[in-house]
């Protein structure tokens, strides 16, 4: 069975964030990821870390005003020095929560801006970023994410993902795969598990349409779930869901589908 992280930005949202370790920790959860860490101090986040045992799998890059609706700086080109700050500011949570792995959300494409010029700033920002991870041991990933959700976002497909991550010419790149969003974007959800393992350092889930539970749409997370234990992933996988009603009324999906 594969090992499930709760998503707290999208789970247990009942709660105020802070009170959410604690409720995935009740539900037989072992680790947790979630959007952003940067509005409370990695001693608070580190504490509930501890007391309750749970692992911290995955935080993102600081990704512009989120509540404006930017979705990542990483295709900025007036941006590089913030995007470059934001690098330094995750590199102190995650050696101070014990993250290995950081997502950054490329953003949007902005307007009045050449495709080359945004293209060699995406470029030069990754290039950046997996070098200082690397030096303190984290792994950087990229995200594509489906437009339907987010109209205008730079990385749309796995395909273009694994070009960009040529063309930026580092091993310490990585997928993150989205099963919600690339079914959404491309479907053959099986076979680019499969065929692209060596590069997926990070898998997340929810089911379509809707973006709810497991067992409450179109993908056969039954069949997914045994194909990548035999295809060998051995990494978490993201429970990133919006519940059809209350968290823990819905959980029963992992008993039904994952065992």
């Amino acid at each position: 069975m594969p090992q499930f992280a709760a998503n707290l930005t999208m789970l247990f949202t009942e709660r105020p964030f802070l009170e959410r370790f604690e409720a995935a920790a009740q539900a037989g959860f072992k680790a947790v990821e979630f959007l952003f860490p940067y509005a409370w101090s990695a001693t608070e986040i580190k504490a509930l870390l501890d007391k309750h045992q749970l692992q911290l799998v995955l935080h993102n890059l600081p990704a512009g005003d989120w509540d404006a609706g930017e979705r990542g700086i990483a295709c900025h080109p007036k941006r590089a020095q913030e995007f470059r700050e934001g690098v330094a500011r995750a590199i102190a949570y995650a050696k101070a929560l014990g993250v290995k792995q950081v997502n950054c959300l490329i953003g949007k494409v902005p307007d009045g801006v050449s495709r080359l010029q945004i293209d060699q700033t995406v470029i030069e920002n990754l290039r950046f970023a997996a070098h200082e991870l690397k030096k303190h041991g984290i792994r950087l990933l990229i995200e594509a994410i489906n437009t339907y959700d987010i109209p205008g976002f730079y990385l749309q497909h796995t395909d273009q993902a694994l070009a960009l991550i040529d063309k930026v010419g580092s091993d310490n790149l990585f997928v993150q795969y989205d099963i919600y969003h690339m079914q959404r974007m491309e479907g053959e959800i099986a076979g680019n598990l499969q065929k692209h393992l060596a590069q997926i350092a990070h898998i997340q889930l929810a089911d379509n349409p809707g973006r709810h539970e497991p067992g409450t749409g179109e993908l056969n997370y039954r069949f997914l779930f045994q194909h990548i234990d035999a295809i060998g992933y051995d990494g978490w996988v993201g429970c990133e869901y919006k519940p059809l009603s209350k968290t823990e009324d819905g959980l029963g999906w992992i008993q039904a589908l994952a065992n």
